[in-house]
């Protein structure tokens, strides 16, 4: 509520990291949406030029500052509000150490009377409605015979309610999650993404569900992650925790298939396939492959909870409608496509390609590398 009253009364618009996600409701005119690497088009156009950065409770991370390309500004600056010390210093900048509510109410008040000047004001809301159709053009994507991932995310969104639960830690979900959920209010959008941790998903539900048990808890997980760590599922079905499992299988690793693939690798090794000739293979085998015989639907029903399979959009909508009537824990488990993802909006991440290579799409990839890492900022003086 502080933050709504400071930005309605500067029109300084907002951008959100992924741990502040629902600080400001995404239907706010002037909330710009995910910032960063993760981030909208809107929000990375808004940070490019702007001349003063305020950042609440950030810790700059590698993914919301565009590994410290976001802001290209010769002039920014940055006020930074932290409780920690360390984290306030960040980028040369004012450090401002104290609770963010307070210390935002009062920056309001020393700045009673002062407003932006109304064509930025209307340009912010003019991005923020752009990507708001941006949004709901992926939503609304019909992607056969298997759905995108963005359409299930949509799915979730338009089915839970508002004071429901999302609740997601590794693979490709969180930077689509991060660009795409419309969060309501502040524990709409929980998202574990200091670590990635593959895993957290279940354990952190049960914690999510324990602590409110009034709101359905939606845990999504990919495949990769439900192999890694599924069996707190157990202690949901033995204690009478309900929780609403999402396993998403897309055959294998999608984010890092992606990442292999943009860096010139081809995939290799990131999908759960029979080897051939005692090797694995990368994208260039297409669908001419063997998949391994894992069958999580079994796996989740051996563990005790109701399970059910989906093989389209529709029926994924029908599941989470009757997953939600239960009184109990239930997986619904659906395929969606391994190589239709969300685009990344005029932003970089920063992973180094080898300087070396016999691979024409590495080579090509180190060049690019190169190219963008000159934009890199440090923020030292």
């Amino acid at each position: 509520e502080t933050l709504r009253q400071f930005v309605d009364a500067t029109g300084i618009p907002v951008g959100e990291t992924m741990a502040g996600k629902g600080s400001l409701r995404w239907d706010h005119p002037l909330n710009l949406g995910a910032i960063g690497a993760t981030g909208t088009l809107a929000a990375n156009r808004i940070a490019k030029d702007a001349d003063l950065v305020i950042g609440i409770g950030t810790r700059y991370s590698d993914f919301t500052t565009a590994s410290k390309t976001a802001w290209q500004n010769p002039a920014v600056r940055f006020i930074n509000i932290n409780v920690t010390e360390f984290d306030a210093g960040k980028h040369h900048g004012l450090p401002v150490v104290g609770d963010a509510r307070e210390t935002l109410g009062e920056l309001g008040e020393l700045l009673t009377g002062y407003a932006v000047d109304p064509a930025y004001r209307a340009e912010a809301k003019r991005l923020h409605d752009e990507w708001d159709r941006e949004v709901q053009r992926i939503y609304d994507i019909r992607l056969s015979p298997l759905p995108s991932q963005g359409e299930l995310i949509g799915v979730i969104n338009e089915i839970s309610g508002p004071d429901d639960i999302m609740l997601n830690a590794a693979g490709s979900m969180p930077g689509d999650l991060h660009k795409l959920w419309r969060a309501t209010h502040p524990k709409n959008f929980h998202l574990e993404y200091g670590n990635s941790c593959m895993g957290y998903e279940i354990a952190g539900g049960l914690g999510a569900k324990m602590a409110a048990p009034e709101r359905d808890v939606f845990v999504i997980v990919g495949d990769g992650t439900w192999l890694m760590l599924s069996s707190e599922l157990v202690t949901a079905v033995q204690q009478g925790v309900k929780l609403i499992v999402l396993i998403w299988d897309n055959g294998g690793f999608k984010s890092i298939g992606a990442l292999s693939r943009s860096l010139g690798m081809e995939g290799f090794g990131t999908r759960f396939i029979e080897p051939e000739d005692g090797m694995l293979v990368g994208d260039a085998a297409g669908d001419a492959v063997q998949p391994l015989p894992i069958d999580f639907a079994m796996n989740a029903r051996s563990l005790g909870a109701d399970v059910i399979e989906c093989a389209t959009r529709d029926d994924y909508v029908a599941a989470l409608k009757t997953a939600k009537a239960a009184d109990r824990t239930t997986v619904v488990v659906i395929k969606n496509d391994r190589l239709h993802g969300v685009p990344s909006y005029e932003t970089w991440w920063d992973v180094a390609v080898p300087e070396v290579s016999e691979v024409d799409g590495v080579r090509a990839a180190r060049e690019e590398y190169d190219e963008k890492r000159v934009m890199e900022r440090y923020f030292l003086e």
